[in-house]
């Protein structure tokens, strides 16, 4: 019997993207439409070249389709919208203004594979009547030069329904459960259901929210941030206790050694690896972090919780965006 195929547009081809339009074909359950910007010509002529983890070295891989601008739903039905682009909301057009077109009113299932807390809110307003889901992914790979996939970590990844009051549980938690087949088919990515989508995300942001903002400040990758010490100790630790704060005080109870579990995690210093937003400073790209930072800190503050570190942190990042914007001609120096 002809298996029937989910049509996915995926939109951001870059490291963690790649993967997931790769992994999503490997498992035969889906043809997939990338969306490519500053890739694209470099993809069209040669394709992807990967070194993957997961998947061994892949010479030349092309997914079903790309294209260089969102596909039209009136010209073509997406089953599914696969979203792994920054979210950068301070810098317009939004994800939402982004999606839009491609979207078909109470039939797309929305894919988020994006950081941060609330992202899901412009998407409830915009289409009402279309399940949302997380994706909250623990890969490590990157884009390195144009067409080039470097994929050295795992891909763990995480889906649950963000809650449409809309629309009813039974469909929601469907629409997850068909994704979460449809990524898994391949056999080499670990893809589970988040039964509690605020826990993944608040948990995330232990590390994002801190290490992350903390590598786009100083400058200093993961690396030499625990051999120097002094900013993980006055920085990095303080700010992932007022984020356990700040969750447990929005209802979602992160455990006492949470920053401890987090920072086991990290990279070995031997890997000196350099967060998104560092890189995005380097590249001199605008920075992920009003969902990562903001949001958490405005969250928790609105409950009451005192988070000085976070609150720096955040200050520290608005000057180095409105820097970026500056040299992009986004603003204007009087």
């Amino acid at each position: 019997m002809a298996i029937t195929k989910s049509n996915i547009l995926l939109v951001g081809g870059g490291g963690v993207g790649t993967i997931g339009a790769f992994n999503l074909e490997r498992g035969g359950l889906a043809d997939v439409t990338v969306v490519l910007r500053s890739n694209f010509d470099k993809v069209k002529s040669d394709g992807f070249d990967i070194i993957s983890s997961d998947h061994g070295v892949v010479k030349g891989w092309r997914p079903s389709r790309i294209v260089k601008a969102i596909p039209n739903s009136d010209e073509e039905k997406f089953d599914h919208i696969v979203c792994t682009t920054k979210n950068i909301p301070d810098a317009p057009p939004t994800v939402v203004d982004i999606l839009s077109p491609a979207v078909t009113p109470g039939h797309t299932v929305i894919v988020l594979v994006q950081n941060g807390l609330n992202i899901q809110k412009p998407f409830f307003e915009a289409f009402p009547n279309n399940v949302v889901l997380s994706g909250v992914s623990m890969i490590g790979s990157i884009e390195l030069p144009p067409g080039v996939i470097t994929h050295r970590d795992p891909d763990v990844l995480q889906i649950g329904p963000f809650r449409n009051p809309n629309l009813a549980k039974d469909a929601q938690d469907e629409a997850a459960r068909k994704s979460i087949e449809i990524y898994s088919a391949a056999g080499k990515a670990e893809c589970t259901s988040a039964a509690d989508v605020p826990y993944s995300r608040w948990r995330k942001l232990v590390y994002n929210a801190c290490l992350n903002s903390t590598c786009a400040i100083t400058g200093m990758d993961t690396g030499r941030l625990r051999v120097a010490g002094a900013p993980i100790n006055a920085l990095v630790r303080p700010a992932m206790e007022e984020i356990r704060l700040a969750a447990n005080a929005c209802g979602v109870p992160l455990p006492d050694d949470i920053a401890d579990t987090m920072r086991s995690i990290m990279e070995p210093i031997s890997d000196y690896f350099a967060p998104s937003m560092l890189v995005d400073v380097r590249r001199g790209n605008l920075m992920e972090y009003e969902n990562i930072v903001g949001e958490p800190l405005r969250a928790g503050t609105k409950q009451g919780v005192d988070m000085p570190t976070l609150r720096t942190l955040y200050g520290l990042l608005q000057a180095i965006q409105w820097k970026l914007k500056e040299a992009k001609g986004m603003v204007e120096v009087p």
